[in-house]
């Protein structure tokens, strides 16, 4: 008889061991072949079963081949693996997961294109009331430099306010403070600027304290690091800006000059009298305070080294304890809130066996995992990149489409207002005596609107965003993917960018030098602002996404969208500032068009450099401990998943 060897049973694990077939001492060939007959018996006698033999490379019924298959499926199964996640299945707005720290970035993002947008519903008549003597085209071109001095100093500033998020003597929450509290002064100042120069430092002043957006999606995608869910998650921004646009004209066009516009209630109050623009201002500094103060309070800082120093957090805990207190709640109970380290960022929980990723700052309190929970989470990676090595070439064409898409998206929406303000052409005018219009090309006048038509029509703006965005974007984005659905929509800015100028000569129902009115003009042009929007609506985050995926290592991801909020500001300073010089000039000279077509000019370039442009994953460029440091991170999440599964 064959002799068992003893080592086999106790090389196997101890769930092994106790399985029937691991264990006796009969031979081996014997007990196969009764096995075997008896195996065959059975299958003979049971109704309903495959009478056929086995193949000839299967091995038979409680055979060592058998026997061996079960052991390495055991083996196997004890390993802690990662589940699968599901395919094909379109990700939800339920479905983000850290909810909290996401609602409070949306708020601060919502802040900065209500302000902006705000303003700009009434530049344009700010600037008038500085000297009234002032031509149409000089104000346009103000209006532009104004817009320009906001960005240049944002272009100046950024990549600063990016190393500074990326240094342990910063951080992400600072950053994002000292964004809010600039853009706070800064608004109030414009408020109460009584010259065109006091409204040009206002605006300058805020611009160089304002690295908000560039910190704000190196949070996202640190709080988001599954790119199953950055499409929706970097949607968030972009949305922003729409409900923005449909809220901040509306306040600012309501509350602008309220003497004017109110006759019969504020007409006599020396103080709108004085200050007539100061009102919709004041407003947006009690929004930012309120913002800033939830982002102190509530907003986690992200950047992995500082975690432990976030005071903020700490103050607002105290203080909802503190509130719990006073409400007579016990604040002593099972569950309280606690921060969230690194590794329980990427673990998630497991729902019926399979990972789900949502957010557990709720954690039982008082068990044996606290302390563990509540310790710093060190930095994943221990080596940060030089300065020197970012500029890959993946990054350089990604800076350019983003230029180029920075320059025509925030051209488009400072000539979009200055176009909304500029009178009608009266050919009734002495200055149009001589003038003759020659359609296609030649032809002069905006639309007139005031200060509250302004605001209801890029309202309308809003409006056609943020519908596209939540019905068309994710499922579209969904089925053609992050770059080729960008790519697409780059072709709908060169259409909007042409049309839009014929406005102009759409008829009215009021004659001029009245404002232009009527539904066909509502009707054309909100099919100008349709085409703009939905090529918007994909191109805006997906940039934000390939910007964030070209990043050639994770340890300058705050400095890469620094730069890149450095690049689209240098853009959105170049292109308004000289869009409006353009503008401006061609309206004296009967051509109110040029600039528009220009700036179709200026998208085609986009569309021939989005071809260059590939998207990444993150991490080009390995460092030493690199690879170290990511088997060491997946241990410890492959443990934690394999303990939570016990």
């Amino acid at each position: 008889m064959a002799q068992r060897s003893p080592a086999t049973n106790t090389s196997l694990p101890a769930t092994i061991q106790h399985h029937d077939f691991a264990v006796g001492s009969s031979d081996d060939s014997d007990t196969d072949s009764k096995a075997a007959a008896d195996g065959e018996k059975r299958r003979s006698n049971t109704p309903g079963k495959d009478e056929s033999l086995p193949l000839a490379d299967e091995p038979p019924p409680y055979s060592n081949g058998r026997r061996r298959s079960f052991v390495d499926q055991d083996a196997a199964r004890v390993q802690p693996e990662l589940p699968e996640p599901a395919k094909n299945k379109m990700v939800g707005w339920r479905d983000l997961p850290h909810k909290r720290q996401l609602a409070i970035l949306t708020m601060a993002r919502l802040c900065e294109p209500l302000v902006q947008t705000s303003i700009q519903s009434y530049m344009f008549f700010q600037l008038q009331s500085f000297d009234r003597s002032l031509p149409d085209s000089k104000i346009a071109a103000q209006v532009g430099v104004l817009q320009g001095s906001f960005t240049a100093a944002q272009f100046l500033t950024g990549m600063l306010w990016g190393r500074m998020s990326d240094a342990d003597w910063g951080g992400r929450k600072k950053v994002l403070l000292v964004g809010l509290t600039g853009t706070l002064v800064s608004s109030v100042g414009f408020g109460f600027s009584q010259t065109y120069w006091q409204a040009l430092i206002f605006r300058t002043v805020g611009g160089g304290l304002n690295g908000n957006v560039g910190v704000m999606r190196t949070m996202i995608s640190e709080i988001i690091k599954e790119k199953k869910y950055q499409a929706r998650a970097f949607l968030i921004l972009p949305m922003c800006f729409n409900i923005g646009v449909i809220i901040g004209p509306i306040l600012g066009g309501l509350l602008a000059d309220p003497a004017n516009s109110y006759p019969g209630i504020f007409g006599h109050v020396r103080f709108f009298q004085r200050f007539p623009y100061a009102p919709p201002n004041l407003l947006n500094a009690v929004l930012l305070l309120i913002v800033a103060l939830a982002v102190f309070l509530g907003l986690e800082e992200t950047l992995e080294s500082i975690r432990h120093e976030d005071l903020g957090s700490k103050c607002g805990r105290k203080l909802k304890d503190l509130f719990k207190r006073y409400r007579g709640r016990n604040t002593s109970s099972d569950h309280a809130y606690m921060p969230i380290d690194a590794d329980e960022q990427s673990r998630g929980l497991l729902d019926n066996g399979n990972l789900r990723s949502e957010d557990i700052e709720m954690s039982p309190v008082g068990t044996k995992d606290t302390k563990a929970t509540k310790k710093k989470g060190g930095p994943r990676y221990k080596q940060k990149l030089p300065f020197r090595r970012i500029f890959t070439a993946k990054i350089l064409w990604t800076f350019l489409a983003h230029f180029v898409l920075g320059c025509h998206v925030g051209t488009f929406n400072n000539l979009w207002f200055i176009f909304l303000s500029t009178p009608v052409a009266d050919p009734a005018s002495p200055e149009l005596a001589n003038y003759k219009q020659h359609l296609p090309f030649v032809f002069t006048g905006g639309l007139g609107m005031p200060a509250r038509d302004v605001g209801l029509a890029m309202a309308v703006l809003g409006v056609i965003g943020i519908t596209l965005q939540l019905l068309v974007y994710p499922r579209v984005n969904a089925r053609l993917g992050v770059i080729r659905s960008w790519r697409m929509s780059l072709y709908f800015f060169p259409v909007a960018y042409i049309l839009a100028p014929y406005l102009a000569v759409v008829p009215s129902k009021s004659p001029p030098p009245a404002e232009k009115d009527g539904f066909l003009l509502w009707l054309a042009l909100s099919a100008v602002l349709f085409v703009q929007v939905l090529g918007r609506t994909f191109a805006l985050p997906a940039t934000i996404i390939l910007l964030n995926n070209s990043s050639p290592h994770p340890s300058v991801l705050g400095t890469i969208h620094g730069l890149g909020q450095s690049v689209g500001s240098a853009a959105r300073t170049i292109g308004p500032v000289l869009a409006g010089w353009i503008y401006g000039v061609g309206l004296s000279h009967g051509v109110v068009g040029a600039a528009w077509w220009g700036l179709s000019g200026v998208a085609l370039c986009g569309c021939v450099a989005s071809r260059f442009v590939s998207e990444g994953d993150g991490h080009e460029i390995r460092l030493e401990g690199d690879d170290e440091a990511e088997a060491e991170f997946q241990a410890e999440v492959a443990a934690a998943v394999s303990e939570t599964r016990r």
